[in-house]
């Protein structure tokens, strides 16, 4: 028995000792970070003088006075909604569908369908898409047309700016996500398949609810907290497409917000709580859609 203690002791070191690297790691990039940005949220700290305490004035002055951050957070739900659940349907059924190819053919055409989300210079083609003159692809096609008369200013019209941010990213959405998703149905069990044909299951469809569905819950978990960070996070895209900042806030986020009091204005402690709003989102977004992953792939 105390041999077998030391042997079950010997291995639980030896496990503590493998994930030592990444738990330090994790630690001082992740948790301690978090930590401290929590802390510095009930502060007011411009990096010069040592953090004062101010209590909630933070949060009474967010939700409050700060009109910026309503239209950042409006932004940023309406975008979170939209992109969300659409970008993570898609990432799903493109997948889904490239799992019935050859492999060469798979290879091939996961690599399109991945190559825009890890390609930062395709915005410049979109800019040049939604060019406010009438070299702009979009006005030229619709002034062709006898559509509009005058060219539209996409990018900085406030009426179109989230609307065109929207579409890009739904274009870029076949991101890491998708790649998990990939991988976790080329590892599904084929003999789970032919005993679903035993059983009644007699189509592609009925194999994807019944058997392919309950068969991916930790992918499909991890495609979605993949996906809320993106939906919620959204900043590069607006950036590189409206500016910063942009014209009305029209395509202002809380990321941008973020950036504004902590890369500009220097206002860290009131910029630590606007992240910590931002981090129970996704946490409260992330827990939500987890239950309901966690229900699919029960049933």
């Amino acid at each position: 028995m105390s041999v077998k203690r030391k042997n079950r002791d010997t291995v639980t070191r030896d496990a503590y000792v493998m994930l030592a690297p990444f738990l330090i790691l994790f630690s001082f990039f992740m948790v301690i970070p978090i930590l401290a940005s929590i802390v510095l949220s009930f502060t007011y700290f411009d990096m010069v003088q040592f953090p004062a305490f101010v209590g909630v004035d933070n949060y009474i002055q967010l939700f409050l006075n700060d009109d910026g951050f309503i239209k950042a957070i409006s932004n940023t739900l309406v975008f979170a909604c939209i992109t969300g659940p659409l970008c993570y349907i898609i990432s799903f059924v493109v997948a889904w569908m490239i799992s019935q190819q050859s492999r060469w053919l798979r290879t091939v055409v996961t690599f399109l369908f991945y190559a825009p989300s890890i390609s930062g210079n395709l915005y410049v083609i979109w800019a040049y898409i939604f060019s406010g003159d009438s070299y702009g692809i979009v006005n030229g096609l619709l002034m062709q047309l006898g559509i509009i008369s005058t060219p539209i200013q996409w990018l900085t019209d406030p009426k179109y700016v989230l609307s065109i941010i929207i579409i890009v990213q739904l274009w870029m959405s076949l991101g890491t996500g998708f790649l998990s998703f990939v991988a976790g149905l080329q590892n599904i069990d084929r003999t789970m398949y032919e005993a679903g044909e035993i059983d009644g299951v007699k189509n592609k469809w009925q194999q994807l609810f019944y058997i392919t569905l309950p068969s991916m819950g930790p992918q499909l978990q991890f495609g979605a907290v993949m996906q809320i960070a993106a939906s919620f996070s959204v900043s590069t895209v607006a950036v590189a497409l409206a500016g910063f900042p942009s014209t009305d806030d029209a395509a202002n986020t809380i990321v941008t917000h973020i950036m504004d009091y902590g890369n500009l204005r220097y206002e860290l402690g009131y910029a630590s709580a606007i992240s910590v709003v931002l981090f129970f989102m996704m946490a409260v977004a992330n827990k939500l859609l987890s239950s309901v992953i966690h229900k699919v792939a029960k049933e």
